[in-house]
């Protein structure tokens, strides 16, 4: 399935993307996509109602973050061979972690602002799974069963924040709109293989990042394994997985960063498009 929350005047509501691509509104049987409805008895009980009976959403739609009240937002940094590569890192020997706060969380499609003292704002598509059971301990193996879906993320990152204001990466990763999240949540069955998915990103109609999550470091259920020794993932905790190659500070043979009136485009396959303004705060 294909579930998304949108905004209305009278709030957000959730919504299902049907097998034909039309959209639906879903509000008579969940009231909103969040950490309880990723409950697999809940999921199973939307994926057996008759989406062609739902209501279907007219009009350009304003997508909020697919997932509501998320827990932590966990990042891997340097998950890809190529990205490490490219920005002289050496390939870590174990998952990088860092945090970006939630209230940088924004929909797929809103503005990225670049705060004020910024020189360097930066681009990251990235693959983000959405835990859907609790996981502690758990396995490479059985990873995986804990995750309710996948969506589209975009770790913006400020580059002088995260790297010479003396402290975490953090940061550099939580101003705010530096998290958008969608348009989709997309539930695990329909990703035969979180390995083999192909992303990009464009700035401006240019092709910044190719990748895919085959060249990934860590699998996600390798990630998701070692995440789980050090604390409990909870439903509704949000993982951005790593980005390929392209980000704006691997450019050669100078960097590149976002500027006022830019404007990002990422995709993930089968997860979606996200399309941002920029703009620069005053």
């Amino acid at each position: 399935m294909k579930l998304f929350r949108y905004r209305t005047a009278d709030g957000v509501k959730p919504g299902l993307m049907d097998e034909s691509g039309v959209a639906r509104d879903l509000s008579i049987h969940v009231g909103d996509v969040t950490p309880e409805t990723l409950n697999p008895s809940v999921l199973a009980g939307i994926r057996a109602l008759d989406a062609s009976a739902l209501p279907e959403l007219s009009g350009e739609i304003d997508y909020a973050p697919c997932i509501g009240s998320v827990g932590k937002f966990l990042c891997i940094g340097l998950n890809y061979s190529d990205h490490a590569e490219e920005v002289g890192a050496t390939a870590p020997e174990h998952p990088i972690l860092f945090m970006k706060a939630n209230s940088c969380i924004v929909g797929p499609n809103d503005e990225i602002r670049i705060p004020r003292g910024s020189t360097k704002t930066d681009w990251e598509v990235e693959l983000g799974v959405v835990i859907g059971t609790a996981a502690k301990y758990v396995t490479v193996e059985s990873a995986l069963d804990h995750v309710a879906g996948y969506c589209v993320v975009n770790d913006v990152s400020e580059r002088d924040f995260q790297m010479q204001l003396t402290g975490q990466w953090t940061k550099g990763k939580s101003c705010d709109t530096f998290g958008p999240i969608g348009p989709w949540l997309v539930t695990a069955d329909e990703v035969a293989d979180p390995q083999a998915l192909a992303l990009s990103c464009d700035v401006n109609g240019q092709r910044m990042q190719t990748g895919n999550t085959d060249k990934m470091i860590f699998s996600v259920a390798e990630v998701i394994s070692h995440l789980s020794q050090l604390m409990t993932l909870h439903p509704g905790d949000v993982i951005a997985t790593g980005t390929p190659p392209g980000v704006g500070m691997g450019q050669k043979p100078n960097a590149i960063f976002l500027r006022d009136g830019d404007v990002i485009e990422l995709e993930i396959q089968g997860l979606g498009r996200q399309r941002q303004p920029v703009r620069a705060d005053d």
